[in-house]
């Protein structure tokens, strides 16, 4: 799980999805380097199975562990980003109202279990 948690922390810090700021050249820039905010939510929803007309979560990691999980992940991107206050996370296992601007929109999913994803 250490070797996940590692992969998927160096993942969201260093993947290139945003322009150069001088010359707008695209997908030139990272998180870190663009000196952006993270926000972290935990979402155990998106990984249903979706075969019957109910969604099943059977497949989705226990609440206890998941939780341990997710504080790593968040504590971790917080240490290795650098500028803890910029790394911003929900409550976990909360119902949230969550407003954001989807700046693309661009959406990455970062599977530790499919790496070449």
């Amino acid at each position: 799980m250490e070797k996940d948690l590692s992969w998927i922390v160096k993942k969201i810090l260093s993947v290139k999805a945003w322009p150069h700021p001088e010359t707008q050249k695209a997908w030139d820039v990272s998180v870190t380097g663009a000196g952006l905010e993270i926000l972290l939510v935990s979402q155990f929803t998106l990984y249903a199975r979706l075969k019957k007309p109910k969604p099943d979560y059977s497949k989705a990691m226990g609440p206890t562990q998941a939780k341990d999980l997710y504080s790593q992940l968040v504590e971790e991107v917080r240490r290795q980003y650098g500028a803890p206050e910029r790394v911003k996370d929900g409550v976990f296992g909360a119902k949230m109202d969550v407003a954001l601007v989807n700046d693309g929109p661009v959406t990455y999913i970062v599977d530790s279990n499919d790496p070449d994803a």
